[in-house]
């Protein structure tokens, strides 16, 4: 049994949500076990001949005075502040985003389609009772009308969440679904608008190391991280951890970051109830290829959406665009995601054929250019997936964890789509609670 503290807050996983809650609990003793050898969960990056790479795009979107004040003092001088230049390539050309308020430069009979569409859906509206979230096709439907939903929301997120959009519910849209007015539909029909519209109009990135500098930042002050520490099992009655290596870890309270389904699996003994909540719970993975071009700026644009099924990518991002430092004098770099179903990872080689050729027609890449860096990141749980049997495992799962003592937070810990602003709040909240709960 090891020395450390029963009394000692445990928390599972050194990402951004395991990290804001660590500091915020300062001084209350807390031991945090992550499984890689760094910090930052799938807020990393690495290096490769020259290249910086993350673990797919993370940017910085602050909107809570608080938190922006955090994380600039953090970084200091190490961060940028950069204008969203996103697009969407679609019947061959590229509009900007978001798609329902910028139709300019589509085929006239696509304009026509969607403009009408959406004036039929806000005549509905007055008519028809307000939807409650659960249909993802309903909602479209009734915000987009039936050619903005056609042409992009139906595609796009059926490529994204690699489900069909009458499973999914419309609770996640929030401020992730930018929802213009009709008279913003008609101006960026007409002309080609720059108007701003959605969350991360403006965000921040670190001039230099990556993402992974703000993760590193983060961490700095903490001084009990294990490193290479996996939990393998949660002795919830007796409050201790069985780590892979074998060693023993009490504790008195338990934070974890998890994704929620591991969680559930490592509890021992195991409760046939949250058992089954589990298993109700689905997700997607992602296949990214962080790939270095040996040609300068590729690309002027922040990320392009992909929407269609013939290309087999549903987002590229152009990393150079948030910091120059992330890739060599005369280089660029890319991020290009691939969604694909848990546990049937697609084949690297074909699929980098296959990416190169769609980014080729595309007009991204030319037949020419060479790559001085490829590598693939696969990411077993990447997006939670909002269907109908979400919200009720989560209502069996949660009351249940927090009797035993247990907070499971963060992105995955929580099952939901956020933004690592929203992670750092996570954090602060969920020390408030345990120490609500247990007084230092």
């Amino acid at each position: 049994m090891t020395s450390s503290s029963s009394q000692s807050v445990v928390v599972i996983g050194a990402g951004i949500a395991g990290l804001s809650c660590a500091r915020a609990l300062s001084p209350t003793p807390v031991r945090i076990l992550e499984r890689e050898d760094c910090p930052g969960g799938l807020a990393r990056s690495y290096a490769m001949n020259g290249f910086t790479f993350d673990y797919t795009g993370h940017l910085l979107h602050l909107h809570d005075p608080s938190a922006t004040r955090f994380i600039r003092s953090l970084l200091k001088g190490n961060l940028n502040e950069c204008s969203r230049n996103a697009w969407i390539f679609s019947n061959r050309v590229f509009t900007r985003y978001p798609f329902q308020a910028n139709l300019y430069g589509l085929p006239p009979r696509v304009i026509a389609e969607c403009f009408q569409g959406l004036r039929e859906a806000v005549k509905r509206a007055g008519r028809t009772s307000n939807d409650d979230l659960r249909y993802f096709d309903r909602w479209c439907l009734r915000k987009f009308g039936r050619g903005i939903s056609r042409h992009f929301m139906f595609p796009y997120n059926r490529k994204l969440w690699n489900v069909s959009p009458s499973r999914l519910t419309a609770e996640w849209c929030g401020p992730f679904v930018p929802q213009p007015r009709l008279e913003d539909v008609l101006a960026g029909a007409l002309t080609d608008q720059t108007k701003g519209f959605g969350y991360n109009v403006k965000f921040f990135y670190p001039r230099r190391g990556g993402i992974q500098a703000f993760s590193t930042a983060l961490a700095r002050p903490l001084d009990d991280v294990r490193y290479s520490s996996d939990v393998r099992k949660i002795m919830w009655k007796e409050k201790r951890l069985i780590l892979s290596s074998g060693e023993e870890i009490p504790y008195r309270c338990l934070v974890s970051t998890m994704p929620l389904t591991d969680l559930v699996e490592r509890l021992e003994p195991s409760v046939n109830s949250l058992s089954q909540a589990a298993r109700r719970l689905k997700w997607t993975s992602v296949m990214c290829l962080n790939l270095g071009v040996d040609r300068p700026r590729v690309s002027d644009r922040s990320w392009v959406y992909f929407p269609e099924k013939e290309f087999v990518f549903y987002r590229v991002g152009f990393p150079v665009t948030f910091s120059r430092f992330v890739a060599p004098a005369e280089c660029s770099s890319l991020y290009v995601e691939v969604s694909f179903s848990p546990g049937r990872p697609p084949d690297q080689k074909k699929l980098f054929s296959r990416i190169r050729k769609d980014l080729i027609r595309s007009g991204i890449l030319r037949a020419q250019d060479d790559f001085p860096a490829v590598s693939f990141v696969p990411i077993d749980c990447a997006y939670v997936v909002y269907d109908r049997e979400r919200s009720r495992a989560l209502d069996a799962i949660f009351p249940a964890l927090h009797r035993m003592g247990i907070y499971s937070i963060g992105r995955y810990g929580a099952w939901k789509y956020s933004f690592m602003e929203e992670a750092v709040l996570d954090g602060r909240r969920t020390a408030e609670a345990v120490l609500k709960r247990y007084p230092r």
